[in-house]
């Protein structure tokens, strides 16, 4: 009985030592060399990848930073503000074209669909000195198209006779906000409804 326990007990232990089988070490090996290959090689990527990336954005905000500032050094000379600045050009018989920056609204449409206008006006201004005292007044002149413009619905604008009411309504918003000075006529340049 003693012998058969013996027997019994050295059949356990190996059946006990099978399943705590150790791993060869050849497949360790193989393992630690993939980890340090993955991690090595990851760290190294992200180092090469993103280092050159900082460094070209921080010398491209160098760069529009140094823009910027001849930009408003150049403005300061001039003494313009180019945001909300027009452009003037010589007309025919004396008159003056004043371009006026462009003006994008959201429209009110029945459906709720977001609608935009896009307009590029030019006001035909008799001289100079109506053009000089018109240009104090943009702020006063761009919050009136924006308060007018979000009211019109596209189709207030549809057609030839749409496009000149809205000029003949713009031309006497325009000659309120100018006054003693006039505009003679505005002209629409582009009109884009989206």
């Amino acid at each position: 009985m003693a012998e058969a326990q013996l027997q019994e007990a050295s059949a356990d232990e190996a059946a006990e030592g099978d399943g705590k089988k150790k791993p060869p070490l050849k497949l360790i090996i193989i393992i630690a060399a993939a980890a340090v290959l993955v991690l090595g090689g990851g760290g190294t990527a992200a180092f090469l990848l993103l280092a050159p990336k900082d460094e070209a954005a921080a010398g491209a905000k160098h760069k529009e930073k140094k823009a910027e500032k001849k930009k408003d050094e150049k403005g300061a000379k001039e003494g313009k503000d180019d945001k909300g600045a027009g452009q003037v050009r010589e007309g025919p018989d004396g008159v003056v074209f004043y371009t006026l920056p462009d003006i994008v609204v959201n429209m009110q449409t029945a459906d709720g669909r977001p609608t935009f206008l896009k307009l590029r006006l030019t006001l035909e201004m008799p001289d100079q000195e109506a053009v000089d005292s018109l240009q104090p007044n943009m702020p006063r002149l761009q919050d009136m198209f924006q308060s007018f413009l979000r009211e019109l619905r596209p189709e207030d604008l549809s057609g030839s006779q749409g496009s000149y009411q809205l000029r003949m309504e713009i031309l006497r918003r325009v000659n309120l906000l100018a006054a003693p000075a006039h505009a003679n006529a505005v002209l629409i340049e582009e009109m884009l409804i989206n």
